[in-house]
């Protein structure tokens, strides 16, 4: 049987596919832009059929419809690997549970502890050869299609091809069902305008990214700045290994400074694991040499992330409290996002030769009442910790950046209160001495 007659033989409507899916299922969506949007639709119409069907999927930006048309939960209940806004909202609504990991750590879960009845993502076309590629999505992707039950690919005619190491592509031969349907063009996420505030924390990290250096930037507005600023800088030939590809790197490309042939591994290829952003970004990976997309389980690896001299990982966060402990998952007990690739890219970085690993904030955010407040704290108040305080390592605020590797309670506390806003010094600075870590020699 040839390739064309196997696709033939699988294809399904999407109605015609979720029957497969039974009460009690666990059922998963994989990440992003691999959403199986006709799909969810098919299965979320057969909401009075079901009970305890058990969805999991991480930054989907919505709608999803089996999580919106059952507000009891009493047919599906969804979770997330590390939420989306869209997702967020959901947790508000009490509508969507948080999964705790490490991105890293994803595909393993899945290999050694967890069951997947159905898994069912959005692919691109099929190739002559039988593949489809796994595009935005391959940094997870592969290892839970592999752990499914039955396989369902939906066909994205939109999608992205993106060149891989490994895992980036699913057979014919390993799919029981395929779905066609006319898509909507992907969603685009395009970068935010930037805060004044935001400028002046990338301007304090540019000093510190020198020729050759190879960048990953995170999830969050701050990250992308600096992406920005460095393309208008005179920094040269840098590089690409990243959990996510957004439009920063774009922006690099066209600025003759993303060049990755300085790189200690995977010379003259920018490696990523998952990507979304506008559409200038997805144009420029489709079937783009120059870029190498692999599973998060290699990518986020802390051995592969130190295998890069002058690695820099730049990331952003919620609060930080005096003691150098960071949160950028949750505010208070509300959730916000997740640990995702962090902590994985912290740890990597401090590991390279010549690395250097920043966790950015603004010095304060506004509340809907209008009031101001310190995102730098004394201490937290059931804030989930996604950095502990042994492995932080450059904080940066729109004040300044400080290096905390190293300091005592007293040196980090001066150190973090030197780059808080300035209405906030004098109460940080009595709260560090209730809590017994303020050197009275201290500057003030």
């Amino acid at each position: 049987m040839t390739v064309q007659e196997k696709y033939r033989a699988k294809l399904r409507t999407p109605e015609q596919a979720v029957q497969v899916i039974k009460s009690g299922d666990w059922v998963d969506y994989t990440t992003a832009m691999g959403f199986p949007v006709l799909l969810d639709a098919a299965l979320a119409a057969r909401r009075d059929e079901l009970t305890d069907v058990k969805i999991r999927g991480n930054l989907i930006f919505g709608p999803i419809r089996t999580a919106e048309c059952d507000p009891t939960r009493e047919h599906f209940i969804y979770n997330s690997w590390h939420c989306s806004p869209y997702e967020r909202k959901l947790c508000d609504e009490g509508l969507c549970n948080f999964i705790p990991m490490v991105f890293r750590d994803v595909v393993p879960y899945y290999r050694h502890f967890l069951t997947v009845n159905v898994a069912m993502m959005c692919v691109t076309p099929m190739d002559k050869h039988g593949y489809f590629n796994l595009s935005c999505s391959t940094g997870v992707a592969r290892g839970i299609l592999e752990k499914a039950d039955v396989v369902i690919v939906e066909v994205n005619e939109n999608l992205p091809r993106i060149l891989g190491g490994f895992d980036e592509v699913i057979h014919i031969s390993d799919v029981d069902f395929v779905v066609e349907g006319e898509h909507a063009p992907l969603m685009e996420i395009p970068p935010a305008a930037p805060a004044p505030e935001d400028i002046r924390i990338a301007e304090h990290i540019l000093p510190y990214i020198q020729d050759g250096a190879t960048l990953q930037l995170g999830i969050g507005g701050i990250p992308g700045v600096v992406g920005s600023r460095l393309a208008q800088s005179d920094v040269r030939d840098l590089g690409m290994h990243t959990e996510l590809c957004s439009d920063a790197y774009v922006d690099l490309y066209e600025a003759g400074k993303l060049t990755n042939t300085k790189k200690t591994i995977h010379r003259g290829k920018g490696v990523t694991g998952i990507a979304f952003g506008s559409r200038r970004l997805y144009d420029w990976l489709d079937e783009n040499p120059g870029v190498m997309i692999c599973p998060l389980e290699y990518v986020n690896s802390p051995h592969t992330i130190a295998s890069h001299d002058n690695m820099i990982s730049i990331n952003s966060c919620i609060s930080v409290d005096l003691f150098g402990q960071v949160t950028a998952e949750s505010s208070a007990l509300r959730h916000i996002s997740g640990t995702g690739g962090q902590l994985d890219f912290l740890t990597g970085a401090c590991m390279s030769k010549g690395g250097k690993s920043f966790i950015c904030l603004n010095s304060t955010f506004t509340d809907k009442d209008g009031q101001l407040h310190s995102n730098i704290v004394p201490h937290f108040h059931g804030d989930i910790v996604t950095d502990p305080r042994s492995q932080t390592y450059f904080v940066v605020t729109e004040y300044g950046a400080v290096n905390l590797v190293g300091r005592t309670t007293w040196e980090r506390a001066e150190l973090l209160v030197s780059i808080a806003h300035p209405n906030f010094r004098d109460e940080l600075i009595a709260l560090a001495d209730k809590q017994k870590i303020w050197r009275h020699s201290n500057k003030r």
